[in-house]
Parts: C-alpha cells; sequence; structure tokens
C-alpha cells in the first residue's frame, strides 16, 4: 500500500455559536484500509437535497461572500437569529458533506472481500463524500458492472433506494397505489420508471406544465399540474382512477399535504357504497419525505377522521425490512443503473467550483434540472 496518498481535500461546513456559516476545504489525511476496507478514489458525488441540510444549514445565501483564495477558497454566510437554536447540536465543528458518490478502489484490506474490490468502480453510501479519498468498509460499496463509469454510478442510493422504499412501503402497507411530488425531479422520474415496470398506479404532481410533459413522455398515464385552476378535480379523478390512498410528498411545507389528504377523501367518498358523517372509511396517509418548502406544513381538515400524516426518512426504512432485501434493492440499482436509474446533471463541478458563491446559490436552488454532480479529483 506505498502508493496510496497521505493527504486529501475534503469540503466541510461549519456553523458557528455567532451565527456564521462557514464553508471550506480542508487538507485532511488519507487513512490506509484495514483488513475490511476499501480506500476509493472519489471521481463523483451528487449534491442531493439532504446534501444541502448540512452544507449550507439554514443560512441566508443572499448573504454568501466569498473569501479564502483561488487555491483554498471559502464561503461565509448569515445564519438568521431566529433559525439559529436549531442548529445548536453542530455548533463550532466543521464537519465533513456529501452522502454518496462513486469511485475507483485504489487500496484494498487484506480479506478476500476487499481484495475483490481492488480496481473495480463501486458506488458507497458512506458520508464525507466531498472529498478525494475515502477509506470505507465493504459493506458500503455496491460493485458496479464492467464499464459503468463512476459519473453513471455517482447517485446509486439515496435517490433509487428512496424510490423503491416508496413502492415497497405500498406493498407492506397494503395499498395499490401512489401518489408523488416534486414528480420531474431525478428521483420522481425515476419512480416513474419503477412503476411502468412493476405494474404499479402512479399520480405525479409537478408545478409546471413543462414538467408534466417530461413526465408524460416517459410513459406517465397521471399527471397533475398544480398551476392549473383544475388542479384538485385532475387530483381527485386521478385517484379515484389509481386508488393511489397513499402520498409521497417531497415539499413538507405550504398546504400541498393538506390538500392530497383533501382530494383523497373527495376520491373515498365518490366511490362509496353509504355516508358517513365522520368521512370516509378509507384510509388516507401522507408521508413528508422532503423539505423544498420551508414554510409551516399548513392542514385544512376536510377529510374526514381517517387519515395519517407523517415522516419517511430511508435509513429507517431499509433497517426495517432487513439486509436481505436492501440487498435486493441494492443489486436492482447496480443492474438498471443505464436504465432506470439514470440520473442526469446540469453541470459536473469541481470541490472548488463548488465553493464559487454564484456556483453555490444556482444548486442550492434545488430547482429541477438543475442538479450538480462534484468530481473531488476534477
Amino acid at each position: 500500500m506505498s502508493d496510496i496518498p497521505k493527504r486529501g481535500l475534503q469540503l466541510e461546513s461549519l456553523v458557528t455559536s455567532a451565527g456564521k456559516l462557514v464553508l471550506s476545504l480542508q487538507e485532511v489525511d488519507v487513512k490506509p484500509p484495514g483488513e475490511h476496507e476499501i480506500l476509493v478514489r472519489v471521481e463523483a458525488a451528487p449534491i442531493n437535497p439532504s446534501d444541502l441540510g448540512l452544507l449550507v444549514g439554514m443560512a441566508d445565501l443572499s448573504t454568501a461572500v466569498q473569501g479564502g483564495s483561488d487555491s483554498a477558497p471559502t464561503v461565509s454566510a448569515d445564519i438568521p437569529s431566529g433559525l439559529l437554536k436549531h442548529m445548536a447540536g453542530r455548533f463550532d465543528e466543521s464537519l465533513p458533506v456529501g452522502n454518496e458518490g462513486a469511485g475507483v478502489v485504489i487500496a484494498a484490506g487484506s480479506s478476500p472481500e476487499a481484495q475483490a474490490l481492488m480496481g473495480k468502480t463501486v458506488a458507497v453510501l458512506g458520508g464525507a463524500m466531498y472529498s478525494q479519498y475515502r477509506t470505507l468498509h465493504v459493506g458500503q460499496a455496491l460493485v458496479m458492472h464492467e464499464g459503468v463509469t463512476p459519473a453513471e454510478s455517482a447517485s446509486c442510493f439515496v435517490n433509487p433506494l428512496t424510490a423503491l422504499g416508496m413502492v415497497e412501503t405500498m406493498r407492506m402497507e397494503g395499498y395499490s397505489g401512489l401518489i408523488h411530488t416534486a414528480a420531474a425531479s431525478n428521483l420522481g422520474q425515476m419512480l416513474q420508471k419503477i412503476c411502468i415496470a412493476d405494474d404499479v398506479p402512479l399520480v405525479n404532481v409537478v408545478r409546471k406544465p413543462e414538467q408534466a410533459e417530461l413526465l408524460k413522455n416517459l410513459g406517465a398515464k397521471y399527471v397533475c399540474d398544480s398551476s392549473q385552476d383544475s388542479f384538485m378535480q385532475d387530483l381527485t379523478d386521478a385517484i379515484a382512477a389509481t386508488g393511489a390512498y397513499l402520498a409521497f410528498d417531497a415539499t413538507g411545507g405550504g398546504e400541498l399535504a393538506s390538500q392530497i389528504l383533501t382530494a383523497m377523501e373527495a376520491a373515498a367518498i365518490a366511490t362509496a357504497s353509504e355516508y358517513s358523517r365522520y368521512g370516509s372509511t378509507q384510509h388516507k396517509q401522507v408521508y413528508i419525505y422532503g423539505g423544498l418548502d420551508r414554510s409551516p406544513t399548513v392542514l385544512r381538515r376536510a377529510y374526514g377522521m381517517s387519515w395519517s400524516l407523517g415522516g419517511w426518512l430511508l435509513t429507517p426504512f431499509l433497517q426495517k425490512i432487513g439486509r436481505d432485501k436492501a440487498n435486493e434493492l441494492r443489486q436492482r440499482v447496480a443492474d438498471e443503473v443505464r436504465t432506470t436509474f439514470a440520473s442526469s446533471y446540469a453541470a459536473e463541478i469541481s470541490l472548488r467550483e463548488a465553493l464559487n458563491v454564484d456556483v453555490l446559490q444556482t444548486y442550492a436552488q434545488q430547482a429541477t434540472g438543475k442538479k450538480y454532480l462534484i468530481n473531488p479529483n476534477g
């Protein structure tokens, strides 16, 4: 292992108790792999919404200021005083960022499992992936088929497993169809492809006509555009046609979850055989799994008494289904990484470019079609 680099760059995020966000590149030691570990040269890592939560916290990026030098840039921004208390758990501790990524194994421990990965392209879910090198346990790696590049395999975990997890949750909880918001996103497009392949009725909720058109071109049958005056009727009709009484909401804030529950109730009543003053007996479930809208979640209760609103996260879901089932889902991702689970990116940037204020303010908007990919060794 004499050729192992001794040091590498890592993107870190710091929130100070004085109310400042500071982003920087730090030079860190590269840890040689242990017996059951591998060392990956990271060549691609996506910027997911879940990464932005740690990267920028609750900072007001309109106040972002460039600092440092061309070779070691920094960015600082103010955190609104009213939000600072929510960040107390991470005060004055510089944290590495990046949930997932992909690269090539350049060193491996002595175990047969580790040695078998030497020279392979692997996708990994390991945290601190906005780093040039990452040492990880072999169990955190998903081996790609021959010829698949790190860029193609960078987003193998968060979005694909979340999309698959939605369908598995539907089956586990006894529903027969799904509703998904922010449906034109990379994740939403994956979910549409899964549902077509698995013959699962899917109702897509989007915000713009061009997003609706994108999904219809993928084969989507039910697409409801919240910008249209007919949205609530369209949504109700789609639920009645599909029996989709389970929804996954990426926005979180505002009234969308409440609107979905209202449309579910209207669809259930339209197909009910008798009246009940407590509303329909059809249970209606909305899971919030994202926070694209940071405003409060507003519920206007007009959907009877048989409903639930909760949170859904990938990690607890994977723990719930167990290792064998989780590995089955992971293997499906590897097998279909160029088809069902193909991701697209607006741009590929280096670690230093990720700390350019203009670039940061662009990818932090989380706009559909504006997902960025970091190449730490670019």
